[in-house]
């Protein structure tokens, strides 16, 4: 979900993956193990939670999560839960990182030590306040100074136990005094309109004189404080929580006699240090928190040409595409914007046929085509996916399911096997899941994404041209993709490609290694099968698939997938799961309402329907089909009291976990209800009730909306990707590695004018033809410095018309802080 900002689209997003936690603090009981899980958190909000690792100090999680952030925060924390069976979990610990220091962790895996968690320091959200000194002439004449403070409102409170009822103590504090007043309760809403004025008497009448009064007043005023504090209303016998502070020194008025700002909520400072942060335990976290700042389409046209153009460059390693591949660190960099910007221009086919192919003339070997991580590798990694992940998970999901569910044993190591077990008896159980498995890919071609089926296509011309006197290498070239980089590595880690929620048992997890190995070798055709294994159980095993069957039926699920023109695309389509989970809904028709009206639903969207059921496997309590659904809107937090709520049919509202989970079943139910001909064009962002709709106030429940639904999206469900953010991507990278580039320049110039031994510095680039990729590289450098401009020119003018106290950048936002700072001293070294 993008942020506009005068033009400019701003993305963030996060990929995070937990590692593992050490040396927790030991349970005060006698076995002393803990049963623990980590969430993840935008500030307060939960946006994920990993799997519980029972009985353990020192837990391993190896769970990775991607999300699009759809609003600011201040911290990306994570929390370690101790489950409790009888009580309310307890916090062990927590992380957090602010928003500006996630760049110095940046893609490396780190250590960090647990913190204590206090209510004191958990805090969140924004106050917005007003404040004016006046003089007063009282009834007897004396002139006194009264303080006025205005709580206008507050933004994002926490929300504590599932409820927020705040109100605010305003106090005004000094060496000798402290005067406290409050505000009213404000009932189920964490963004509260108090706007209440409170009056405090700044100077007494009976020590007014002329020069006393001034000498007073300043002295009195400089030492002088109003601090305001958040509470939460709790009906809890442990009383009102904590949630959170601001003090203002009363300086602030001596310019002026009034004085507006909001703030960012502070945490108390009560001195008390409780734990050393060793008596914790630490976390291994690796964060890439990434932050596009998008133009409008036309300021990237000349680089987005210059890519698009690259499958059609000869030499294709004088491209741009290619070049990006050849400056970044890892293949990986460039092979993600790219293959996402190709994708959505619906040139990705020509382009990977053409660095195939190149890769393909410089390959000698056929025994190892394709088994670099070169840039041809990684963007048909990237593309498979992309365009392959509900291919995949229609195809393995029932059987990774069933064997996660049946947990038959299967190891045959001798030396691993348990107590009792027997194996022959797990041989046959593994050889039985190997069998369904491998039927449900070799019986899975016709469903190939036709993309795919086009870039296998070309790799199986290529290798074939390349090394006639190989008949297996067509297969080989293909199988080393599908089979490889694709399925064994879904099999081996399926909670990678979504097939489970989080990671499997270690039992199960040995099964799937097992199974992938043996899938893998299957897949790969090698003329000696027993030889592909180092183990002598896993050679043992393998005989029972030495059988010509099988490496026939490996060979027309290839031959089927590679082959152009290879079927009727009108064959009979699965319905394909696109997202499931809890929400809670309320059906719409009543005019009063209560608590019984929402319910907890587990809600199944596939590309056919969308239905909900009391738990998940029953059946449907109701279904709506795809083609009437009439519009997916957020509504207001007024509406219900309640956040995260959408709409996605005219008589349906339900409430999401958290603002991740509310934006992906927007997007997902907006995205393939998109070219629904009966869609609304207006809407009601309010709920009708007590005879209304509190948007418009308009007395029929049939009334016409009153807004404008969102729309645009592009109706495709796979690959809802936006061009110009992956051109900013690729822009981004064009930047970070310039140094490289202008290397490269250097690298073409040699070559051009002197044809011996190449310069060590320059032999890691790929350079078939110096004087077009010389043309190439100019060209690249001019499109990358005309964006790098417009980027310095938007800073400069938002660093010129950005108040500090702002809604956007309220006082305590160390980001804004960090940024005046560098704009200061880019300013001052332009001058």
């Amino acid at each position: 979900m993008a942020v506009e900002d005068e033009g400019l689209r701003v993305f963030q997003s996060v990929k995070i993956k937990i590692g593992e936690a050490k040396n927790l603090p030991s349970y005060p009981g006698p076995s002393k193990m803990r049963d623990c899980y980590c969430t993840v958190n935008l500030d307060q909000e939960e946006v994920f939670r990993t799997k519980i690792v029972e009985k353990s100090l020192c837990p391993f999680y190896g769970e990775d999560f991607y999300c699009e952030i759809p609003r600011s925060f201040r911290h990306l924390s994570f929390y370690i839960f101790d489950r409790d069976v009888f009580r309310r979990d307890s916090i062990i610990g927590k992380v957090a990182i602010q928003k500006e220091d996630l760049q110095k962790y940046h893609n490396r895996d780190t250590w960090f030590q647990l913190q204590h968690v206090d209510a004191d320091s958990e805090v969140q959200g924004k106050v917005h306040l007003e404040l004016r000194l006046s003089e007063v002439i009282t009834d007897t004449g004396v002139v006194c100074h009264k303080l006025a403070t205005r709580i206008v409102e507050c933004q994002g409170l926490p929300i504590v136990n599932g409820q927020c009822d705040p109100y605010a103590t305003v106090t005004l504090a000094g060496p000798f005094r402290s005067e406290a007043k409050k505000t009213k309760v404000k009932r189920k809403t964490n963004n509260p309109q108090f706007d209440e004025v409170f009056y405090f008497e700044v100077t007494r009448p009976c020590s007014y004189s002329k020069k006393s009064h001034f000498d007073f007043e300043e002295e009195d005023v400089d030492k002088l404080e109003i601090r305001v504090d958040l509470w939460n209303a709790s009906n809890l016998k442990f009383g009102d929580e904590f949630l959170g502070e601001l003090r203002i020194p009363l300086k602030v008025l001596r310019q002026s006699s009034s004085y507006e700002a909001w703030y960012f909520l502070q945490p108390r400072d009560n001195g008390s240090k409780s734990l050393k942060p060793d008596d914790l335990g630490s976390l291994r976290l690796n964060v890439v928190y990434t932050e596009d700042h998008v133009f409008s389409s036309d300021y990237y046209s000349p680089l987005r040409d210059l890519l698009l153009k690259s499958a059609d460059v000869e030499p294709v390693s004088a491209s741009a595409a290619h070049i990006l591949g050849e400056v970044c660190r890892e293949k990986q960099e460039a092979a993600v914007p790219l293959v996402r910007l190709f994708l959505h221009y619906g040139r990705v086919v020509p382009f990977i046929s053409a660095i195939a192919s190149a890769e393909v003339k410089r390959t000698q070997d056929p025994n190892t085509i394709f088994r670099g991580n070169s840039l041809a590798s990684k963007c048909i990694d990237e593309t498979m996916k992309l365009a392959g992940m509900h291919y995949l998970h229609v195809t393995l999901k029932p059987a990774i399911e069933e064997i996660c569910q049946s947990h038959k044993p299967c190891e045959i190591d001798p030396v691993k096997l348990k107590d009792g077990e027997n194996l022959e008896n797990n041989m046959e159980n593994l050889r039985q899941y190997v069998d369904r498995v491998f039927h449900a890919i070799t019986e899975s071609g016709v469903s190939c994404p036709t993309v795919m089926c086009d870039i296998f296509f070309s790799l199986r011309e290529a290798a074939a041209k390349r090394f006639q006197d190989d008949p297996d290498v067509r297969y080989t070239a293909v199988s080393s993709f599908i089979f490889l980089r694709f399925f064994a590595p879904a099999i081996l880690s399926p909670n990678l490609f979504q097939l489970t929620p989080h990671h499997t048992d270690p039992q199960t997890s040995r099964t799937l290694t097992l199974i992938s190995k043996t899938v893998q070798t299957l897949g790969s055709l090698s003329k000696s099968k027993s030889a592909s294994f180092k183990e002598s159980y896993m050679a043992t095993f393998y005989e029972f698939f030495n059988e010509q069957k099988y490496a026939d039926a490996v060979k027309n699920f290839l031959d089927l997938i590679s082959s152009s023109g290879r079927r009727d695309p009108k064959s009979v389509e699965q319905p394909i799961v696109l997202k499931e989970g809890f929400m809670i809904k309320r059906a719409q028709g009543r005019k009063r309402f209560g608590m019984k009206n929402f319910k907890k639903r587990w809600f199944r969207l596939t590309n056919h329907e969308f239905t909900y059921h009391k738990s998940k496997g029953d059946q449907p309590l109701y279904s709506i089909p795809i083609e009437n659904i009439l519009a997916v809107e957020k509504l207001e937090e007024e509406s219900f009291k309640m956040k995260n709520v959408i709409q996605p049919e005219r008589a349906l509202y339900i409430q999401a976990n958290n603002c991740v989970e509310a934006k992906d079943w927007i997007d997902i139910l907006t995205k393939v209800s998109q070219c629904n001909q009966k869609r609304l064009t207006v809407y009601h962002p309010s709920a009708y009730l007590s005879g209304h709709w509190l948007c418009c106030r308009a007395p029929s429940d049939s009334a016409p909306g009153c807004s404008p639904c969102t729309g645009g999206l592009p109706a495709n469900i796979q690959l809802d990707i936006d061009g110009d953010r992956e051109t900013e991507r690729i822009y981004s990278l064009f930047n970070l590695y310039m140094s490289k580039l202008e290397k490269m320049q250097e690298a073409c110039g040699s070559k051009s004018v002197y044809d011996g031994p190449e310069q060590e510095e320059y032999s890691t680039f790929v350079i078939d033809d110096p004087q077009e990729t010389y043309k190439t590289l100019k060209q690249v450098i001019a499109g990358v410095g005309a964006l790098e401009q417009e980027h310095a020119q938007y800073k400069r003018d938002k660093f010129k018309k950005t108040k500090y106290g702002s809604q956007e950048h309220p006082i305590g936002d160390k980001s804004f802080q960090n940024y005046i700072r560098q704009q200061s001293e880019t300013s001052t070294h332009s001058i």
